[in-house]
């Protein structure tokens, strides 16, 4: 199995009904879930400077970190987790 980060993007008060959804979904993958957090805010940093990230409908806002037998699997398992902005789905390489 390799490990794959799903980001999640975007933010909006969840109703009930959008709370359960997630809560389900964590539910579905706690068997391959291998670490998962979220975000309130930070910064980003160019050549140009700091900028503070604002966190509302199009930031990333959490991570889940999963188990899959490749990237299809991993997106077939995100493809159920319920979306705000959208989601994005990384094999994580170790060096």
């Amino acid at each position: 199995m390799k490990n794959f980060l799903i980001l999640h993007y975007g933010f909006k008060q969840p109703s009930g009904e959008e709370m359960s959804a997630w809560n389900d979904w964590f539910q579905t993958v706690k068997d391959i879930r291998v670490d998962n957090g979220g975000f309130r805010g930070g910064r980003e940093i160019t050549s140009s400077g700091l900028e503070q990230l604002p966190f509302g409908e199009h930031s990333i806002t959490g991570y889940t970190i999963i188990e899959a037998s490749d990237l299809d699997a991993a997106v077939e398992i995100a493809k159920a987790c319920p979306v705000v902005d959208s989601t994005c789905v990384y094999e994580i390489h170790r060096g």
